[in-house]
């Protein structure tokens, strides 16, 4: 599932066989195309948006305008373009999951369905991380356990959305570690800095990349990553300290249902050559890189509903 360049050149061929054969479709894009980001400006979805644009727009010979509808942790923009947006390329959406999974699970008025779209490509993931400001009194993440477990409920962690991959992964947390917290949704990354410094939130159950923004400020308690990450390399894992947590959120980008393959799998070549041209970007910045399309995708899904769905069922 990862990165590869035989990915890349495979997809790059099936593009040029689409080419050659000609058709009704042969020659999209032939109009600017709209990449909507269902989170606020600042967040991991945007930042890497900003990073594909110039790519996006060499590739594929048009203008790509990135644009943001926050709310609803990504409900309001998703439930907006499954119920509106044409299926001909000229308007894509990010896509996260595991939100895509939890929130239709949760609310019965999310407005959209998990399967209701078809998933261009899962393009990297980032794991989550406990992070805390220098000030706090939590030096370790023992440290915020043994507090749990005296003052129940009373510690906050910001987070990114409801039922979104941080939000899962902290409830994970919460019964691996026999502790009760208070879980702060916010509506995208960006807000959770400002909430961290001015003392809003004792914490944030958030991304990697986070933690590399703010490393000056901030202490990282756990990651949740099988070893530690490379951007990290003073951050020790959840499984290091004892709780078996692996988890994080994977982003990519869908287009409506009904799609023509031949516009799929243009986009799926620009987006492979975004993707090989930021890695070194990104990677330092605390992404894991990934090349996930096809069966693929479906298959990550499945394993993700199988992983965070007990936790979905308690919670109801």
């Amino acid at each position: 599932m990862k990165f590869t360049y035989k990915k890349l050149v495979l997809a790059m061929t099936a593009v040029a066989a689409v080419g050659l054969a000609g058709g009704a479709h042969a020659e999209y894009p032939e109009e600017d195309i709209t990449y909507i980001i269902p989170f606020d400006p600042g967040g991991e979805s945007d930042v890497t948006a900003r990073f594909q644009e110039p790519i996006l727009e060499e590739e594929l010979g048009v203008s790509v305008n990135v644009t943001h509808r926050p709310g609803g942790g990504g409900a309001v923009a998703w439930s907006e373009f499954q119920n509106s947006a044409e299926p001909d390329g000229y308007e894509i959406i990010g896509v996260n999951i595991p939100h895509i999974i939890g929130q239709p699970i949760q609310r019965n008025n999310a407005g959209y369905e998990t399967d209701n779209w078809r998933i261009v490509t899962f393009f990297h993931s980032t794991p989550n991380a406990l992070i805390v400001h220098n000030d706090s009194p939590y030096d370790t993440l023992e440290d915020l356990v043994e507090d749990a477990k005296e003052n129940p409920e009373a510690i906050t962690l910001g987070g990114s959305g409801t039922y979104s991959a941080n939000h899962l992964d902290m409830l994970r947390f919460e019964k691996e570690a026999g502790i009760d917290l208070t879980y702060i949704p916010f509506s995208g990354t960006g807000p959770l800095k400002g909430a961290l410094e001015g003392g809003h939130v004792a914490g944030i159950f958030n991304y990697t990349m986070l933690g590399t923004e703010m490393a000056d400020s901030v202490k990282v308690l756990a990651v949740a990553s099988e070893e530690r990450v490379k951007a990290l390399p003073d951050a020790p894992t959840f499984k290091e300290q004892g709780y078996d947590i692996v988890g994080g959120a994977y982003r990519g980008v869908a287009v409506p249902k009904g799609t023509p393959d031949e516009v799929v799998e243009t986009l799926e070549a620009a987006f492979a050559e975004a993707n090989r041209q930021i890695a070194e970007k990104q990677e330092p910045l605390g992404f894991v890189m990934e090349d996930i399309t096809g069966d693929e995708i479906d298959e990550v899904i499945g394993m993700l509903r199988d992983a965070y769905g007990p936790i979905l069922e308690d919670a109801e």
